[in-house]
């Protein structure tokens, strides 16, 4: 199972936006992708999910981590890294078996020139600590906003190439 994960919790955000044109072009290639928003966290993680409590709430999500063999994490610039709460929600699930020995997809994006290179560094580095097998084609999307229509497709050509790439070692890998 693949799960794509819009690793921030701010609502109707441009990192949803592209987790949800990965589903799209993903579908057209064959392969059904389901897509978890971080933002659907339950609100008091931190005090009811961590260190060996667990929640109802989050026990759908822990079932959904536990069900997928790859995930896509799609994850913006949050001061020069990836988002906290996508730190939480690593925290939170069970280790090792959570993500041990499954695969990712990189992506990051920004606002800036560099489209989070540096918080797609940072999780790899907690990728390879938790033994998820990290494709080594990571993308980065900068000026995300200039790279979106109105309807949340991608419409720079480079970066459709870069991420039909992707993809297509996504679903091989």
């Amino acid at each position: 199972m693949v799960t794509i994960i819009a690793a921030t919790n701010r609502p109707n955000s441009n990192t949803l936006k592209v987790a949800k044109y990965y589903q799209q072009q993903l579908k057209l290639k064959g392969v059904e992708a389901g897509l978890f928003s971080l933002e659907h966290l339950p609100i008091d993680v931190l005090n009811t999910d961590m260190y060996g409590k667990r929640s109802v709430e989050f026990q759908r999500i822990q079932d959904l981590i536990n069900e997928t063999t790859k995930f896509l994490f799609v994850m913006p610039e949050y001061n020069g890294s990836y988002p906290g709460v996508l730190k939480v929600l690593i925290d939170a699930c069970n280790f090792p078996d959570s993500f041990y020995d499954k695969k990712a997809a990189l992506v990051g994006v920004s606002s800036g020139k560099y489209g989070n290179i540096r918080g797609v560094d940072h999780f790899t580095g907690v990728c390879h600590y938790v033994h998820l097998n990290v494709l080594p084609l990571r993308l980065h999307i900068p000026n995300i906003k200039s790279e979106l229509d109105a309807n949340g497709n991608l419409i720079q050509p480079d970066t459709i190439k870069f991420t039909n790439e992707q993809i297509e070692k996504f679903i091989k890998f």
